[in-house]
């Protein structure tokens, strides 16, 4: 199941530089889902295990993420994250 969670997360990066805002907005109007709990610690979690890439923007005002094609290089397990 967490194989196909991050296969929705990759699918709502595409390519683009997202904010936590924008990534939960995305979430929400795409499948109708809005993370139960801090969902910077969700994100934390997947950049944590190498698959999708964040950092700090000056320019945003907070954390920015993203997926590249390393993250997507990645073989999926259910037992990698939680």
């Amino acid at each position: 199941m967490l194989k196909d969670i991050v296969n929705l997360v990759w699918l709502v990066f595409g390519d683009e530089k997202l904010t936590t805002r924008e990534v939960e907005f995305r979430l929400e109007s795409l499948f109708n889902y809005r993370c139960p709990d801090d969902f910077v610690k969700s994100l934390t979690k997947l950049k944590q295990a190498d698959l999708i890439r964040g950092e700090v923007s000056v320019d945003k005002g907070g954390w920015v993420w993203w997926v590249d094609d390393e993250c997507r290089s990645k073989k999926l397990t259910d037992t990698m994250l939680w």
